[in-house]
């Protein structure tokens, strides 16, 4: 189960999503604990990347180590050391070959061993023959036995009503196996499931500040360095670098960068040779060498939303092309900057973050009209 453990490794050019897990690999006689990452193509790093294939020969080896021996040595790395004493583990090869499969399905977006079983056990209880019931047995057996008291969600009563069902009346009971599965107890359980069936139907609780996350998928504003205003513009026009002159307090700047840079620096001249600069990449380059104003780093972010909200009311088909993103989370990369770009995810993206706000605002600003 992935949880909250999400991380990415970049292939290609393409960020490919993943996880990570506990595990140790023996290296030298010594078992060191260590991160196995997993990976939605099918990678899987164990101090290598190597393809699922690779990776069962690894566990089959002892490379991925799934039985710790009494007395054997183990590390952690800068943290200690110790040796296992009477060490207790549940996983095997097998075991931890079948979570690392449906880790990936999950990555993907495709059932797992869990919801593969689950779609037999719908498939049953529609149409309740032992042909289908045996193949939700089937499904059950293929969740990994680690995991499986986990399929229902319910942390009271585990897997057990799963169990009776797929068994069945006469059926030797999961946790009994000496005793068999009365029919009353068959009957609580096709009752578990219906009541399930009837939780999942009932409307859903509809948050009352709509969605979370934007339905529109992410746009990227990657660097252009426009050199002239497009007859049509695009998403380029959505660069504070984009020649779009913007009057602020009488002042006439050529960007929003031009009249950014202009803002950050002390001295008067050197405002005005910024404010003049042939490019946004020139003002910039200006304002560097330049002394910059006091407290800049805590007033930069109201300067720059004020320079946005100036640009995209002065140039009405700009604000179009703003408001055509619908709620598309923004992602602006400015290799100079972490703060304003989001730099393949190691910047704090605020020019895009920003410029959603914008957005929102003039959506408003229809809405208000309409």
């Amino acid at each position: 189960m992935i949880g909250r453990r999400l991380t990415h490794r970049m292939a290609d050019g393409v960020r490919v999503p993943g996880t990570w897990r506990h595990a140790f690999i023996r290296n030298g006689g010594t078992y060191f604990l260590t991160d196995l990452f997993i990976y939605a193509d099918g990678i899987v790093d164990c101090w290598d990347l190597v393809t699922l294939d690779e990776f069962e020969k690894k566990l089959r080896s002892g490379w991925v180590a799934t039985s710790l021996p009494d007395g054997g040595w183990a590390s952690a790395h800068h943290l200690g050391s110790w040796v296992f004493g009477e060490p207790d583990t549940r996983l095997t090869p097998e075991l931890l070959l079948a979570e690392v499969r449906d880790t990936i399905d999950e990555l993907n977006g495709r059932p797992d061993s869990t919801g593969r079983c689950l779609a037999a056990v719908e498939v049953f209880l529609a149409e309740r023959t032992e042909e289908n019931r045996s193949a939700a047995r089937a499904a059950y057996l293929a969740i990994p036995e680690t995991v499986r008291h986990y399929a229902l969600g319910d942390m009271d009563r585990k897997d057990h009503p799963l169990q009776i069902l797929v068994t069945g009346p006469g059926g030797p009971d999961p946790e009994w196996p000496d005793e068999r599965i009365t029919q009353e107890e068959y009957d609580e359980a096709l009752e578990y499931f219906e009541e399930r069936r009837r939780m999942a139907e009932a409307p859903s609780r509809v948050p009352a500040d709509g969605a979370a996350y934007s339905f529109a998928p992410a746009l990227k504003l990657p660097h252009s360095y426009p050199q002239r205003a497009l007859e049509h513009p695009d998403k380029r026009s959505l660069r504070t670098d984009y020649p779009a002159a913007i009057t602020l307090d009488d002042v006439t700047y050529p960007s929003v960068a031009h009249a950014y840079w202009a803002e950050s620096v002390a001295e008067p001249e050197a405002r005005i040779a910024v404010a003049t600069a042939e490019t946004g990449a020139k003002a910039q380059t200006l304002a560097a060498r330049a002394t910059r104003r006091e407290g800049w780093d805590r007033t930069r972010t109201a300067v720059m939303t004020r320079l946005l909200r100036t640009k995209y009311e002065q140039h009405a088909d700009l604000a179009a092309v703003l408001l055509g993103t619908g709620d598309a989370t923004l992602v602006y990369d400015d290799a100079d900057s972490d703060f304003w770009g989001d730099n393949g995810g190691r910047g704090r993206n605020w020019m895009g973050r920003l410029l959603e706000l914008v957005r929102s605002e003039l959506a408003a600003g229809r809405a208000d009209v309409d």
